[in-house]
């Protein structure tokens, strides 16, 4: 919402990209690439220039938003400039079906307590029984995994915690699926009349609706594999996959060590960061910093006076994490309410039992203190 209020452009193309996602913002990446690439080429004041970029420009601002897969050049110049290794995590895709080789008669369409944004039933799921989920289990336990493609990369580093693998998620115990990504809350299976013992949901991939997305089933299994074991979910046993589950290293940058309250490289201000090499994770806030480390460089550009986001807003939370958090221990982060500024007791106290209104307090007193900002700055 901080985004809309600001006039983001990405948001206003995702908007004319959108396609059903329950409550989620999901749009059809085709038709989203085609308005932010049209939008862009239209400006008369933008050069688009499309060579690969090597080496950092000696002269002007410059934005590096050269998001989760930087090459190898550049990762290795950022490297120098910042005076420090490249960072890196594993990140994650999830495998795509085409929508004519999905079992209607199994798979549903519903939204979890029927709720969306539209009010429609935005999800296909897939719905397992005890046996087929312990079955299903089994199989995903024993499936071999891609080994590393490069050498130097430590298998012990951990995944982001957001976008664990499957198979990673399965061996913490034999429930742990059922929990998270295939929990069946707020699902009835209309052939039963009951809730199913677990569920994998599909959400549509594009506006033509021919390609399904299984929600939160990123893996690192072999693609052999892949189609052997996600056969076994009801409603996929004659599924053709369009894309594989995948995991992909993703590079990003010390952002508390290199970056002050700017997105600015300390040692050399005319540089900034956006996106999530400076160790955000998400479209949103790839989106955000985007838009942040743009307004600062334009101000820096026209003389202007930097104006900071106020810390109590999503952005301003996102922000403080990037920059001050513990680079001892520096992860990627989604914006969550717990980068936000907590509630003064007073206030816990008189939503103790209500989550939900605390929950859009904070969001009250953030979008507050959003619009006093854009206000001071017209």
């Amino acid at each position: 919402e901080e985004l809309r209020r600001a006039g983001s452009l990405l948001l206003e193309c995702a908007a004319v990209a959108r396609v059903p996602g329950g409550q989620a913002l999901t749009v059809d990446r085709v038709v989203f690439a085609e308005e932010v690439t049209r939008r862009l080429m239209a400006e008369p004041r933008i050069t688009i220039s499309r060579t690969e970029i090597t080496a950092i420009p000696s002269e002007g601002l410059v934005i590096l938003a050269t998001g989760p897969l930087t090459s190898d050049a550049l990762a290795q110049e950022i490297a120098r400039i910042t005076g420090s290794d490249r960072l890196y995590f594993y990140d994650s895709i999830s495998p795509i079906v085409d929508a004519e080789t999905i079992d209607r008669s199994i798979a549903f369409a519903a939204s979890r307590w029927g709720k969306s944004i539209d009010g429609t039933d935005d999800y296909l799921n897939c719905p397992f029984d005890k046996p087929q989920y312990e079955a299903f289990l089994d199989a995903l336990l024993d499936g071999q995994a891609v080994p590393a493609h490069i050498a130097a990369d430590d298998p012990s580093t951990p995944f982001f915690e957001a976008c664990l693998p499957i198979e990673v998620l399965a061996r913490r115990g034999r429930d742990t699926l059922r929990f998270g990504p295939m929990k069946p809350t707020g699902l009835t299976d209309p052939r039963t009349g009951r809730r199913p013992y677990a569920v994998v949901q599909l959400r549509q991939e594009n506006v033509r609706a021919d390609s399904y997305n299984l929600v939160g089933f990123q893996n690192h299994l072999r693609f052999g594999e892949q189609q052997r074991i996600l056969r076994m979910i009801p409603g996929l046993e004659r599924a053709e996959f369009l894309r594989y589950g995948q995991i992909h290293r993703n590079t990003y940058i010390n952002g508390p060590t290199l970056l002050n309250e700017r997105l600015q490289l300390k040692p050399e201000p005319r540089i900034y960061f956006a996106g999530q090499i400076t160790g955000v994770e998400g479209y949103v806030e790839s989106i955000a910093t985007g838009l942040l480390a743009g307004r600062y460089a334009a101000q820096a550009a026209c003389g202007e006076a930097a104006t900071t986001v106020p810390r109590g807003t999503a952005l301003g939370s996102l922000l403080r994490h990037i920059t001050q958090a513990d680079p001892e221990d520096y992860q990627p982060a989604n914006i969550t309410f717990d980068l936000l500024p907590q509630l003064d007791e007073a206030t816990k106290a008189k939503f103790k039992r209500d989550k939900k209104a605390r929950h859009a307090e904070v969001c009250r007193r953030a979008l507050g203190e959003f619009d006093d900002y854009l206000a001071a700055r017209v």
